[in-house]
């Protein structure tokens, strides 16, 4: 897929800069996703052998993230793992080279590189949600094109803890994270409480993937199924988008050209933003946990 031309979509570039985001089926090939999970399948075997978070990214902090309240032998609670396409080539083959990228260089131009990537379970029965937020305060760029790029690697549906997200909402405001002096990664209880009535649910087959926007308001459902929902989640910037802070998630991928070519140019956009936080957390979960609607 490298050396093709994309094939332009111009109705999914249209309903993405309207929407903030898209659904996008038959992202992965079959052996994409087989790859995936089977690499996936392997770290929850291994995740039985412990019992705390381990492994270690270039910051000293856990790779594998464990939910430690529930994790055993017998039921293994593996729900984070941070940078795999480091430690695995079917994670980094597909942050080279997947369709939605494709579809990213098309929205944001032909030059893109990779940010991030991480894959989270949201295990069965979860009851933690993800509180609404955007991505883009937690990391913000000289410009605003950012994209997040959600692979499903099982049956996304409305029972599982489907992402949700507000239609348009990257064309507002950014919102602050910080209440009360403490960064919580979570917009105000009043803020989310409006998000719920006009959110989407984001659904579909293993293999498909949903792209969203890094200003688009989006949280997640509680998981109320007996599987896990497992996500493969890639982060690309634009390649003349310049970081402002640290990633949060270091890795020796940051910045790797995925589509075109390194310019070595800056653009820049108008905007303001509270700086984030740096994690000092191994999850996600645990950072919004300081927020006062946990749920």
């Amino acid at each position: 897929m490298e050396n093709e031309k994309p094939v332009k979509n111009t109705k999914l570039v249209e309903k993405f800069q309207k929407d903030g985001f898209v659904v996008l089926e038959n992202a992965l090939t079959n052996s994409q996703l087989s790859a995936l999970n089977s690499d996936l399948s392997m770290w929850v075997e291994e995740s039985r052998r412990n019992q705390k978070p381990y492994g270690k990214i270039m910051d000293g902090r856990p790779r594998f993230d464990l939910q430690v309240d529930t994790h055993s032998f017998e039921n293994p609670a593996l729900r984070r793992i941070t940078s795999p396409a480091e430690i695995s080539q079917a994670c980094l083959d597909v942050v080279k080279d997947n369709k939605a990228l494709d579809l990213v260089s098309e929205i944001f131009g032909p030059n893109i590189k990779h940010w991030k990537n991480k894959i989270y379970l949201k295990l069965p029965g979860f009851g933690t949600e993800v509180k609404f937020h955007q991505d883009f305060p937690f990391e913000p760029h000289s410009n605003e094109d950012l994209m997040t790029v959600l692979f499903f690697l099982d049956d996304v549906t409305l029972e599982n803890g489907p992402l949700e997200v507000v239609a348009g909402s990257h064309q507002g405001p950014l919102y602050s994270l910080w209440h009360d002096g403490i960064f919580t990664g979570a917009v105000s209880e009043e803020i989310e409480a409006d998000c719920k009535t006009k959110a989407i649910s984001c659904v579909g087959k293993a293999g498909s993937a949903c792209l969203m926007h890094s200003k688009l308001m989006h949280g997640s459902k509680s998981n109320n199924t007996k599987s896990a929902r497992s996500l493969f989640i890639v982060s690309y910037t634009a390649e003349d988008a310049v970081k402002l802070t640290e990633n949060p998630l270091p890795s020796e991928l940051d910045g790797m050209i995925v589509r075109g070519e390194k310019t070595g140019t800056v653009r820049c956009t108008s905007y303001s933003v509270e700086l984030p936080e740096y994690p000092q957390e191994v999850s996600f979960f645990d950072q919004q946990s300081k927020s006062k609607n946990t749920v």
